[in-house]
């Protein structure tokens, strides 16, 4: 076969489509660019976070991104408050700000606000977070990698 200097030849392409769409809801950082990276291990485009304001692309996943705080729990409250019928059930995926379990006061208002979602998974707390550059060199620690694969079974269903 001949082909023009510089010219690609075309190839099967298999395309997986948005499957999660983050949602934090008090604010963007490295826990949430992780957790989108957790749920898109082949960085084939499956999950990213959603800019503010954008809405939920049709047939993907809402997912809400939430620290473990009591402010966190407030912010889902209030997100939850203004959840349109018209989009299907967010997922909740918690991230642990400290190695201790949250407060009762948060633990209490996610657990009032469970039936408004499909679920909730957990990111422990991810010390390695505080040294890292980015979501990519954070899946290179075996903690990240073993807490990415426990989300994954999670919001899977598995």
């Amino acid at each position: 076969m001949i082909t023009q200097p510089g010219a690609t030849t075309p190839q099967a392409i298999t395309s997986v489509g948005l499957r999660y769409a983050l949602i934090p809801v008090h604010g963007y950082g490295i826990a949430g660019a992780l957790v989108a990276r957790m749920l898109d291990p082949e960085g084939g485009g499956t999950a990213r976070l959603l800019h503010p304001n954008e809405p939920v692309p049709y047939g993907a996943r809402p997912v809400l991104l939430a620290e473990t705080t009591v402010y966190g729990a407030l912010c889902v409250e209030q997100m939850l408050r203004n959840w349109t019928t018209s989009l299907p059930r967010p997922w909740l995926v918690l991230i642990s700000d400290a190695p201790a379990r949250p407060v009762p006061a948060a633990r209490y208002r996610i657990r009032a606000l469970g039936s408004r979602l499909a679920g909730v998974a957990r990111v422990p707390y991810l010390p390695v977070l505080r040294t890292v550059e980015g979501a990519d060199e954070a899946l290179e620690h075996k903690d990240v990698k073993a807490a990415a694969e426990k989300l994954r079974r999670q919001m899977e269903g598995n």
